[in-house]
């Protein structure tokens, strides 16, 4: 078998039973699924809520062990941690720790890939900027909306270069500029070689960037093929052109019918999606500078979610029965650490300085004896000035309390 095509995908009677305490099947999520995703599409898994795209992505990733049937991820195992490397995953809900703003999130995922600190902080970097996020980057996750954490969800799929990414209801949450830019960013990673899954029940986001789709419906596949083999109506032709009169429109019907006998069905003015529209009227906001609190526009792709390997040296690779390697992974560099305060290095000096030895006391002679002063003992010790209160305070009370 000629491993250059094998597919980055392919699934044969994927089904996945969930059974009860007793044992007894309960739902079947995934009944009998096949599929093949090739090298470079975008493929859309779609269907209804609780058709088993969900469950299907799980088993894709090695999270769920499927009842029967059998995957390849990049023909190895899902359960390989070598293929794990080469995907990126955004989960239907964004698991972000609240408390992380969102420079650190994007650190602790490219910290789980091994990636050096140049290079991660590089990636964060332009990873923000791609999703309009720069602005707002130091905010907590708790602190973000449902689309903004959507946005961040897609810059931590996307920090370690992978292969294969795998979006499960990207745009669930975005506003329309939201879903405007995620649809751009698959289309452009789709040039630069990626392959794409993409799991919706949102149709006209399919639609826009897919090259072909499976739609499941309980479970099973109902349909499946590229969007223009689904969608095109083979008994109908439409033309386009230039605005025309009345009385030629007229006349083209007639033409038509005497002809082919047939009639034309519709005569109207083009007109643009309503999300044409829409973005078209918030570029022209932008364009005035009218301020917003929100996500700002997103720029663009970052070079380095392009190919890391020429095509030859990849089938070359896979040929040899090699993993292509991804990601560089280098160890990180040790953390330098932080001086210490000035003051604490005086303590710690102080307190771990070897003691001295007293200066010896010299004989006392003769002279010196004769020179010193007479001192009268006292009935009390010599106390300091500031405590001597203190101290006759507490004689004169043992002078009033009476002897045991």
């Amino acid at each position: 078998m000629d491993r250059t095509h094998v597919p980055v995908v392919q699934a044969v009677g994927l089904t996945k039973i969930f059974k009860d305490f007793w044992r007894r099947n309960r739902v079947a999520a995934v009944n009998d699924l096949n599929l093949e995703i090739r090298r470079g599409e975008v493929f859309g898994l779609l269907g209804p809520n609780g058709s088993g795209k969900s469950t299907t992505i799980k088993m894709l990733l090695g999270l769920l062990y499927p009842t029967r049937g059998r995957i390849s991820m990049f023909g190895r195992p899902p359960t390989d941690v070598a293929t794990k490397a080469r995907i990126g995953f955004l989960p239907e809900e964004s698991y972000l720790y609240r408390f992380l703003d969102a420079r650190e999130t994007l650190d602790l995922y490219g910290r789980i890939f091994k990636l050096h600190g140049k290079l991660r902080k590089d990636r964060i970097d332009t990873l923000l900027e791609m999703v309009g996020l720069q602005a707002e980057a130091k905010r907590r996750m708790g602190e973000y909306s449902k689309g903004m954490a959507r946005r961040i969800g897609l810059a931590q799929a996307l920090i370690n270069d992978p292969e294969l990414l795998i979006l499960d209801e990207p745009t669930a949450g975005l506003d329309p500029i939201g879903i405007r830019q995620i649809k751009d960013v698959i289309r452009e990673l789709s040039r630069k070689g990626k392959t794409i899954l993409l799991s919706s029940h949102l149709l006209a986001d399919v639609e826009d960037v897919c090259d072909r789709i499976t739609i499941m419906y309980g479970g099973s596949q109902r349909a499946a093929g590229t969007i223009g083999e689904l969608l095109r109506h083979e008994d109908r032709t439409q033309i386009t052109t230039e605005k025309l009169l009345p009385e030629t429109v007229e006349k083209v019907g007639e033409l038509v019918h005497d002809l082919e006998n047939k009639k034309i069905l519709n005569v109207g003015a083009p007109s643009d999606r309503l999300e044409t529209f829409f973005m078209k009227t918030v570029e022209r906001a932008q364009a005035a500078n009218v301020a917003s609190s929100g996500a700002r526009a997103g720029g663009k792709i970052p070079e380095f979610l392009g190919s890391t390997q020429p095509p030859d040296v990849i089938a070359s690779l896979v040929a040899a029965g090699t993993t292509p390697v991804v990601v560089p992974v280098k160890p990180s560099p040790l953390r330098r650490k932080r001086p210490r305060d000035e003051a604490k290095r005086n303590v710690l000096d102080q307190l771990t300085k070897p003691k001295t030895a007293p200066p010896e006391e010299t004989p006392p002679t003769a002279e010196t004896v004769a020179e010193a002063p007479t001192v009268e003992p006292a009935d009390h010790p010599v106390v300091p000035e500031g405590d001597r209160g203190v101290i006759d305070a507490l004689l004169d009370a043992r002078k009033d309390k009476p002897d045991d």
